[in-house]
């Protein structure tokens, strides 16, 4: 067994050396990852921008209205001239622009009613019909604000209160309403994460595992074919701890490569524990083994390099498909039942168990059984192949 290490240990230290291996393995999963990332990550919540033309300049209620407006997180308030919100109206480069007249702040402070205007073109886009619910809302307060303005000073219309006085005793209670508010709203995520590193995290880390070892049957056909592995069994080896030191290391080389890239996201995105770390590169060792069993049947019955190149190909494309890895599948399907055939189904289910569902590997006795089992399998049938297959030992 000791010389079926140094086999594996010769094999790890040629693929670390190799830099466009190593390139292939590690750096394109991690652009892939980041594209991805970038491409559906960011905040959840809607962001708009809402265009006002002021023409209240100076006006006391159309700077407080601005200022509630800009208190909205995910709004961003941007000032134009008229000529310029007309024009781009005209153009079409703005879909809804509000405009707040002149006599807004004169208006509310005689109690007069003021009207905001809305310019759209059509029903003024998704965006704009979602910001206009907003500066909605805005207006609403402010005019219920005024509406206990005018109660306050009406009750107290008899006592001798300086009005200023009312006034601010009454914006004093209406700042604390809004900083505790009496009715409150907590929001609660149903359902997994929508986090796109939990999503998107296991399934390019087994997808790039699973095909760079699978593909790494074209080395063994190549060594094959140029009798390099029977130069090897003239040696002390035999054939058995030859291919088990094969079998180590493509598990070794899968199993640095997935340490790598949990190592990353461990760093840059910290959503491990050292604990879920740690239950997370037992299944990386499990998946690499089930893998690497599954590469060596593909280098047992391929004739050729190219033949096992694409039967690698084709094999990582269908677990990929089939196993859930970038988009959920419906339980009752039929998809979902022949995605029960796919390494990679319990390979990314063990993973967002750990990492998205605060599960641990006591929850992971199927996906682990069946891994483990692929692997046992893999290994005894591909070793049957070696022999059986033309040339075979």
């Amino acid at each position: 067994m000791n010389r079926a290490f140094i086999v594996a240990i010769r094999e790890v230290r040629t693929y670390l050396q190799d830099k466009a291996d190593l390139a292939f393995s590690l750096l394109l999963p991690i652009v892939i990852f980041a594209l991805m990332y970038f491409a559906f990550g960011g905040e959840s919540l809607f962001h708009g921008t809402v265009h006002v033309v002021n023409e209240d300049e100076g006006g006391a209620y159309s700077a407080v209205f601005l200022e509630q407006l800009e208190a909205i997180d995910v709004l961003d308030v941007e000032l134009l001239a008229a000529e310029d919100a007309d024009a781009k109206l005209e153009d079409s480069d703005l879909l809804m622009v509000i405009y707040i007249p002149e006599d807004f702040s004169e208006n509310l402070a005689s109690g007069e009613p003021a009207q905001l205007l809305f310019k759209q073109r059509g029903n003024g886009g998704d965006e704009g019909q979602i910001v206009a619910s907003l500066v909605y809302g805005v207006a609403e307060q402010m005019n219920q604000e005024f509406q206990v303005y005018s109660e306050v000073n009406s009750a107290l219309a008899e006592y001798d209160i300086p009005r200023e006085r009312i006034n601010i005793v009454t914006q004093n209670y209406l700042d604390q309403e809004r900083a505790s508010p009496v009715i409150g709203v907590n929001e609660q995520t149903v359902g997994s994460s929508p986090d796109p590193v939990n999503l998107f995290l296991p399934g390019v880390v087994t997808m790039f595992v699973l095909f760079a070892i699978t593909l790494s049957a074209r080395a063994i056909v190549e060594e094959r074919r140029k009798g390099t592995l029977e130069r090897l069994l003239t040696t002390r080896l035999s054939v058995g701890q030859l291919f088990m030191g094969k079998f180590l290391a493509n598990v070794s080389r899968g199993f640095v490569q997935t340490l790598i890239l949990l190592i990353l996201a461990y760093i840059v995105f910290q959503i491990f524990t050292p604990l879920t770390f740690i239950e997370c590169l037992v299944i990386a060792l499990i998946f690499a083994a089930a893998a690497s069993a599954l590469g060596m049947v593909i280098a047992a019955v391929a004739r050729s390099e190219d033949g096992a190149t694409w039967i690698a190909v084709f094999f990582t494309m269908v677990m990929v498909m089939l196993g859930g890895t970038f988009f959920e599948i419906g339980e009752g399907s039929a998809l979902y039942t022949i995605s029960q055939f796919s390494i990679n189904t319990y390979a990314n289910s063990a993973f967002k168990t750990i990492i998205s569902e605060g599960g641990s590997l006591a929850n992971l006795g199927l996906e682990l059984g069946v891994m483990a089992g692929v692997a046992v399998v893999g290994l005894v049938l591909s070793r049957i192949l070696f022999k059986v297959m033309p040339g075979g030992k």
